[in-house]
């Protein structure tokens, strides 16, 4: 018998949880399962999922007390024979155990990272609620530890299942040098490049702040960010206050993310949180050399000083220190990046996370019949 798995996403992205569920769900096994989608609002991730031929709803919502979109939800749930609800992030969590519960319908719950939910007694209530009514997963150890210690969950409630994602497509030479061409920099310079969203959260106000002493000693250096977001034009501004702008491009939101970290040296990810970056982990299962931030899940992906550099975060001298070690010893990064991609490919794997996830929708369903 084939089961319907809905996924119900709070955002529409483009960002890491999207990219997840996205892979997750267009990755299933055809002959064991049928993939939905349902969103509170249209996006890149309608756009991107029903590119891979799966079916979306959108289901605008008002939020936990929305009744409407309750009935509305339950009524598709029904219509569409729903099996189990996988959701992620508060909202859907949340929104989605409570008709759940109604529907007798098993829920998994997965969280992404460390948004806000556990400042405010009502969130952290909610989350204790549906981690005694759904299957609760974090995507990293550390983010476990976190909603255990910060929302008061018992660890036996909460099970890790990492996120994976499956081998790039190889560009080959004229592709990488068609690209930097595309984009204006010069032949002789080493690339180094981050990929996310222009968040507070993200930190590439510290990357800028570290440019200027990477310059002294690697002129020929050259800076990528692939992301749009809210702080594009302070970014800018700060570039250009540092007296470093003709060395940083901004590209915005990239659908050939391939290309762009086939054409790096070095990939820098200097967030203040993160669960577990999918940025990370398409960087280093393209063979790149890494230097990122010693936050939430990172330690877990990077391995310090054996697959690449963690450092403090909000620290743009030590950042700026590794970048430069990485960049000037091109012996010891190509070692990095050789042993992250083995562990990526080992560990990460687009394969494994599915498999996990196959594994987890099926007890669910035994545990209901």
């Amino acid at each position: 018998m084939i089961r319907t798995i809905l996924f119900l996403s709070t955002s529409s992205g483009p960002g890491g949880a999207e990219r997840v569920i996205s892979n997750l769900a267009a990755s299933l096994d055809p002959r064991r399962y049928r993939a939905i989608l349902c969103l509170f609002r249209p996006g890149w991730l309608k756009e991107r999922s029903e590119s891979c031929g799966i079916r979306t709803f959108v289901l605008p919502t008002q939020g936990m007390t929305d009744w409407r979109w309750a009935i509305q939800f339950k009524r598709l749930l029904r219509q569409e024979q729903v099996d189990v609800i996988h959701a992620h992030e508060f909202d859907a969590n949340v929104q989605g155990a409570c008709v759940a519960a109604l529907s007798g319908i098993p829920l998994v719950a997965t969280v992404h990272g460390k948004n806000y939910y556990w400042e405010r007694l009502r969130r952290r209530l909610a989350y204790r609620w549906v981690s005694r009514r759904a299957t609760m997963v974090a995507v990293s150890e550390d983010l476990k530890q976190f909603i255990v210690e910060k929302v008061g969950i018992p660890t036996s409630r909460v099970k890790v299942l990492y996120n994976g994602v499956d081998v790039l497509p190889q560009c080959t030479p004229a592709e990488v040098v068609e690209c930097r061409k595309e984009l204006g920099l010069p032949e002789d310079h080493q690339i180094v490049g981050v990929v996310g969203n222009l968040y507070p959260v993200k930190g590439h106000q510290y990357l800028i702040e570290a440019i200027p002493a990477v310059l002294k000693t690697c002129p020929n250096t050259s800076f990528v960010f692939a992301g749009r977001g809210q702080l594009e034009s302070e970014l800018k501004a700060q570039a250009c206050r540092l007296g470093v702008d003709e060395r940083v491009h901004f590209l915005g939101l990239r659908q050939d993310i391939p290309r762009i970290l086939a054409m790096l040296d070095l990939f820098v990810l200097p967030s203040l949180s993160e669960g577990l970056s999918m940025a990370i982990l398409e960087a280093m299962i393209s063979g790149k050399p890494v230097v990122a931030t010693q936050v939430g899940g990172n330690p877990e992906l990077v391995i310090n000083e054996e697959t690449g550099f963690l450092v403090p975060p909000r620290d743009s001298q030590a950042l700026g220190d590794k970048l430069i070690v990485s960049l000037t010893n091109t012996q010891q990064s190509a070692d990095f990046a050789e042993r992250g991609k083995r562990r990526a490919e080992g560990l990460f794997s687009l394969r494994s996370m599915v498999s996990s996830y196959q594994s987890l929708y099926d007890q669910c369903l035994k545990s209901e019949g």
